[in-house]
């Protein structure tokens, strides 16, 4: 059995969160709930990625 994309990019978006929130990856990836898919059902799917919500900032650059 193997990751999906789908469970790679939930997994590549926890390590973000909790980069930038500054907090442990540990409880995000211990809550993750799986299931399979694929023909031969072998892959794993997170049905509940993790969302995050960046706030837009002013560029100190002005741009002409």
């Amino acid at each position: 059995m193997k990751l999906s994309d789908q469970a790679l990019g939930a997994v590549m978006m926890a390590l973000q969160k909790s980069l930038l929130e500054q907090t442990d990856i540990v409880p995000v990836l211990k809550g993750f709930d799986f299931v399979t898919r694929g023909e031969s059902q072998d892959e794993l799917v997170v049905t509940n990625p993790p969302t995050f919500k960046v706030e837009e900032q002013q560029s100190e650059f002005v741009y002409e």
